[in-house]
């Protein structure tokens, strides 16, 4: 069974990633933001990250390129999920190392159909 880290500081979001995740078969681990989230990343790296953007102590970005610049694991697909919509938060987020991108609100469709484009479904 495939892992999926939810990164995020709303604790609703988190509750919502999880219960359609676990719907889809992924064993679900949360961080509430982007230290949390490279401590769970140190511990056990997992198969994807659901990355929010904005968050206190590391935001989404910060994390994405420490994760992307530890060496000798098995890099994750990250799936930026965020309310950040413009092309440039997107394009940048690309450029970080991010594979697909999400508009918040998301629901189990939208999840389905991105990780299916990332080869997770």
């Amino acid at each position: 069974m495939k892992t999926c880290l939810v990164v995020d500081d709303s604790k609703v979001i988190r509750k919502v990633a999880r219960r359609i995740l676990e719907e889809l078969s992924f064993n679900v681990e949360e961080a509430v933001d982007g230290q949390d989230a490279l401590d769970v990343c140190n511990r056990m790296m997992p198969d994807v990250v659901l990355l929010d953007w904005n968050m206190p102590v590391m935001n989404g970005l910060e994390f994405l390129k420490k994760l992307r610049s530890m060496q000798g694991v098995e890099q994750p697909i990250v799936v930026f999920c965020t309310t950040e919509n413009d092309m440039s938060h997107i394009r940048v987020a690309i450029e970080a190392g991010a594979n697909e991108y999400i508009m918040k609100p998301f629901d189990r469709e939208i999840i389905e159909a991105k990780f299916s484009q990332v080869g997770l479904m």
